[in-house]
């Protein structure tokens, strides 16, 4: 289970040499598995409403090669991993056919009180499926 989400660099991302800031791919990778989620028909806010959110557990992150302005990236999210409370995914940010950026995300699933929760039947429905 693979999602592609395509992305421009703007001025806004990068720094006075008009490279992409360290930082903006950690956001990159944000977009890029909200858009997972929306796709698999995963309403985050319904779930907020229920009383489950999702928190960045653990990234283990490579900076292969500079993203510069203007540049046209693909955000590669890709199922790896997951158990009753946890998903683990692998992302990429890519420019055409060149890795620029690698990270192993660890999502936790937790209820209001900010202790784990289990992930919805629903979710892990189409984790499976």
């Amino acid at each position: 289970m693979t999602h592609d989400l395509t992305l421009r660099v703007y001025y806004e991302d990068t720094d006075l040499a008009g490279i992409v800031y360290y930082a903006n791919y950690l956001k990159f990778i944000e977009r890029g598995r909200s858009e997972w989620l929306r796709d698999l028909d995963i309403d985050q806010l319904a779930l907020k409403d229920q009383g489950l959110v999702f928190a960045v557990r653990r990234v283990e992150a490579d900076y292969l090669r500079p993203a510069i302005f203007d540049d046209l990236l693909t955000v590669r999210t890709r199922l790896s991993d997951h158990s009753p409370a946890r998903i683990t995914v692998d992302q990429e940010v890519l420019r055409g056919d060149e890795t620029l950026f690698r990270a192993r995300v660890v999502i936790a699933c937790l209820a209001a009180s900010g202790r784990p929760a289990r992930l919805p039947a629903g979710l892990v429905a189409c984790l499976t499926g």
